[in-house]
């Protein structure tokens, strides 16, 4: 029986495998989507749905201090949510966007503000993945992001065998303008073996 098992224990140590959920939250809330296998991925979403919702209350909240005009009750408010997100979150930029862009995003939403997509099995292990993204990011992983196509517009550098290609058609591409052009003038001089006839008289007389 299972009474009273919460949580999955990864294979890790639970140092290890909090570590590891922080180290998860903070990339999936940095670039709204993570890949990652399937049993993590269900232990990430209330990870990290339970941090949106501390910075969502500490904005609430402090909104609330606003209106009933208690001087700084606000800021301490804000300020106490965003040290209870810095126990998980080590990264200020991360803990900024939260405050300033997801939390608000969520403000009208009571939970669930991740979403997890089965994409199939990991070579190798045949392991099941799925990608977590945060609801309302509408991150597609086919299209191409504008520097992947800049990048795929430059000239990629070749290798040697590409450079050995390259000389051989060149090559190809001069004997076949040769060839285009016709076959060499004569040339004036006798080739090789044939004897030049002599046009100046012989000799009077001898033997």
């Amino acid at each position: 029986m299972r009474h009273r098992v919460a949580h999955r224990k990864l294979g890790r140590v639970t140092e290890h495998r909090i570590a590891m959920l922080r180290n998860q939250a903070t990339a999936l809330l940095r670039h709204e989507h993570l890949t990652t296998t399937v049993p993590k991925a269900k232990e990430l979403r209330p990870f990290v749905e339970r941090i949106i919702t501390v910075a969502k209350r500490g904005l609430a909240n402090g909104e609330a201090g606003r209106g009933k005009g208690a001087p700084g009750s606000n800021d301490v408010r804000v300020l106490t949510a965003r040290r209870l997100v810095m126990q998980d979150l080590q990264d200020r930029e991360v803990v900024t966007k939260l405050f300033d862009a997801i939390a608000p995003r969520f403000a009208s939403r009571p939970g669930g503000y991740t979403r997890l997509l089965r994409i199939g099995f990991r070579k190798g292990d045949s392991a099941e993945m799925a990608q977590v993204e945060l609801v309302g990011s509408e991150y597609d992983p086919k299209a191409k992001t504008e520097s992947e196509k800049t990048e795929s517009a430059k000239p990629k550098t070749k290798g040697v065998g590409g450079r050995l290609r390259a000389a051989a058609e060149r090559l190809r591409s001069k004997k076949d303008d040769k060839e285009k052009e016709g076959a060499p003038k004569a040339s004036t001089k006798p080739s090789k073996g044939v004897t030049r006839k002599s046009t100046t008289p012989r000799k009077a007389g001898g033997s």
